[in-house]
């Protein structure tokens, strides 16, 4: 009989099923059969159809309308929480499969994928650790003020050291992710300004000059205009409007610290 639905092809091997969270009853009765009480179905995106799903134990296929009048049904238990279906069974397996629930009632323990998860993560770690070795403490300052709580104008070099090799190790994705940011480093003299006096907030939200000979307001709220401010002290224009084309498109054309750097 032609199938309806294109079957998957399964590498032929016996496999595990483990009950998703904590559960672990000593028998858990999976839904094997579509009922118009509760349905079983498989949506079909090729062809936009829902199909019901039904396990039996003489068929290949788990699909319902595919499987002859003489089917042997049978249920399907996890026993404490693990469901073991050898490959001598791959009519279960692709019931498993296609099940509904597969990913979010159940999932396949796959020993060998964990492997290659841990040893990636393994190696994530090393690349993280490696990198947050070399980097110098001016770009591990910058990290620290993007991912640590505390304040890291206080902390000394080697407490910055010490605290990011710290968190490249617990978190080696999102210490490399902050190490590559392109703009980490004019983020942190953009904080260093503030931290070090150069500007000051009032009332919450006006940013003012803090020299001794200028305490005017800043008609400019953003901290990108900002980093641009801090820029014009220590670099020269040139420099700073190489970083504007990073900006521009995110203030409004009428600015007046636009105006300032492109004219």
């Amino acid at each position: 009989m032609e199938t309806k639905v294109k079957l998957a092809k399964l590498e032929p091997k016996d496999r595990t099923y483990l009950l998703k969270g904590e559960k672990s009853p000593l028998s858990y009765f999976l839904a094997s059969r579509d009922t118009p009480r509760r349905r079983l179905l498989y949506f079909n995106e090729e062809t936009n159809t829902n199909h019901p799903l039904r396990y039996a134990r003489n068929s290949n296929t788990p699909f319902q309308e595919d499987q002859d009048k003489n089917v042997i049904l049978e249920p399907v238990v996890f026993e404490d929480g693990v469901l073991r279906v050898p490959k001598t069974n791959p009519g279960l397996q692709l019931f498993m499969h296609y099940h509904p629930g597969n990913g979010s009632e159940f999932y396949e323990f796959d020993n060998e994928k964990d492997a290659q998860e841990d040893v990636d993560m393994i190696n994530f770690e090393i690349d993280a650790l490696m990198m947050a070795r070399e980097l110098d403490v001016t770009t591990l300052e910058a990290i620290a003020r993007l991912v640590l709580s505390r304040d890291v104008s206080t902390m000394k070099s080697s407490e910055i050291k010490r605290d990011m090799l710290l968190y490249a190790k617990r978190y080696p994705v999102d210490f490399m992710e902050a190490a590559s940011d392109p703009l980490l480093k004019v983020n942190n003299i953009a904080a260093r300004a503030i931290s070090d006096g150069y500007f000051t907030f009032r009332a919450g939200k006006d940013i003012h000059y803090n020299f001794k000979e200028n305490k005017k307001r800043l008609l400019l709220f953003h901290l990108e205009k900002i980093i641009f401010m801090y820029l014009l002290l220590i670099y020269n224009q040139k420099t700073v409007l190489s970083y504007t084309n990073i900006f521009k498109n995110r203030w409004k054309k009428n600015s007046i610290f636009v105006v300032l750097l492109t004219h």
